[in-house]
């Protein structure tokens, strides 16, 4: 496992965010478009979680969000952000991070 030092680390922005929407992606059978609120904004990105969760246990489900990765492409719907999930070493397995109880959208993590 690569280290890393604590300047590059306080450059991530990782903050609480609740997922508002979750729609099927056409042609995409891994793929879902989210809708997050990250409390002063929403923002729309994709994530491949289709496979371990339906779009109902997906909508209003409090997770843990990557803000400030580089916006891309993915099957031509702009991504701004990520999910950040765990998972077992095939994949089988994946669970969204999530807090120790209730806190506001947006709120940062650290």
């Amino acid at each position: 496992m690569a280290e890393i030092n604590f300047e590059d680390w306080i450059k991530l922005d990782i903050r609480t965010a609740e997922i508002l929407k979750a729609e099927d992606i056409d042609g995409a059978d891994k793929l879902y478009k989210l809708k997050i609120d990250l409390g002063t904004e929403t923002r729309t990105i994709v994530a491949g979680l289709k496979t371990h969760y339906n779009k109902d246990e997906l909508e209003g489900k409090r997770c843990i969000f990557f803000a400030n990765l580089a916006p891309k492409k993915i099957k031509g719907i702009e991504s701004h952000g990520m999910i950040l999930a765990a998972s077992n070493g095939d994949k089988s397995e994946v669970k969204l991070l999530q807090t120790d109880g209730v806190i506001e959208q947006g709120a940062k993590v650290s």
